[in-house]
């Protein structure tokens, strides 16, 4: 099966090849990629405290192995996933909603990783919405088309310009991690004018005067929006089904703690991250009323209706339960 699926991604993302991997088919290994920013502090809080490791002593995996890799970008990460390279991804619902439809549903959500706003922030002052963009506007994000800030910004675009639009500003788009994004937009030596960012980056360069917001993804969206997500094949949950709970509940964990310790969350965010921001800087966006860490996911459907109503997915989901794995659907999410 997995070789089935590494066919169709070679063939759907156009990939050249896919890095032959062994898939972690025996219980008690986990290769898991993660991300920049704080929508991946439960994330660091599992590897901080060891959570996978006690869940699974817990659920008689005594040798757990945890493996963890930093990666950019949904291509990158979805090719990490079929390949075998990893087995939990955790990327947009961008990304993951191409990768569902792709691969016709044989990869799925294990859990959302928390509501936390993107902003389109800009350092250009004649940049007041999205009409005013010109062809030399460039707008920084971690992967032109498909991330969710590719996504969110053609949601935006649809509203802005109307039916049909959505791509409208899709030259505007730039490739680039957000710490990288952030720095260059602060330089204002390069041809970036523009961040579709996250926390706590967007804040970070919100703090420069020349800085402004032109709008947050809970605008285009209506309210707090789930924008990352955690994911697997159903293959590999179906193999590992032990390893796969001890994560599900060492996230659950995770998100409990930092919504009940937020300071001692934010100083975990710096140590792991070896972040050079205040604890109190992070802390502050943590304990924002736009922020709540959840596994459930918010407003996903919003983003699945709109991918599969303007073609760039061929799946169609009736409900947000079609692409999550059962432990979720008893949850109020959407």
């Amino acid at each position: 099966m997995l070789k089935t699926l590494k066919l169709v991604a070679a063939a759907a993302l156009g990939l050249a090849a896919l890095v032959p991997a062994t898939s972690a088919s025996a219980e008690g290994l986990i290769r898991i990629s993660q991300q920049f920013g704080t929508l991946y502090l439960p994330l660091h809080v599992i590897r901080d405290q060891n959570l996978i490791e006690k869940h699974a002593k817990a659920l008689g995996l005594d040798d757990v192995k945890v493996e963890w890799a930093q990666l950019s970008g949904g291509d990158a990460i979805n090719a990490a996933l079929l390949s075998g390279s990893i087995d939990i991804a955790a990327a947009g619902i961008g990304p993951f909603l191409t990768l569902w439809g792709r691969t016709d549903g044989a990869v799925k959500i294990v859990a959302g990783l928390a509501n936390q706003p993107n902003y389109l922030i800009t350092s250009n002052p004649d940049l007041k919405t999205l009409k005013d963009f010109k062809p030399t506007d460039k707008i920084a994000l971690p992967a032109v088309g498909v991330s969710v800030q590719a996504r969110i910004l053609q949601m935006a675009a649809e509203k802005e310009f109307g039916p049909g639009n959505q791509g409208k500003l899709d030259n505007n788009t730039i490739s680039l991690p957000h710490p990288d994004a952030t720095a260059a937009l602060l330089s204002g030596s390069t041809e970036i004018t523009s961040h579709l960012s996250n926390t706590p980056f967007q804040e970070q360069a919100l703090k420069d005067p020349k800085i402004h917001k032109i709008f947050s993804s809970y605008d285009v969206l209506g309210g707090p929006v789930t924008p990352t997500y955690l994911y697997a094949t159903t293959e590999w949950r179906d193999e590992n089904p032990k390893t796969f709970q001890a994560f599900f509940e060492a996230l659950k964990e995770a998100s409990a703690w930092i919504e009940a310790n937020k300071k001692a969350a934010a100083e975990t965010y710096v140590r792991v991250e070896k972040s050079k921001l205040d604890p109190a800087f992070i802390q502050s966006l943590i304990e924002s009323p736009d922020s709540k860490f959840t596994v459930v996911p918010s407003r996903s459907f919003a983003f699945a209706d709109f991918l599969y109503r303007t073609g760039a997915i061929k799946k169609k989901a009736d409900s947000w339960k079609d692409y999550t794995f059962d432990e979720l659907h008893g949850e109020n999410g959407s």
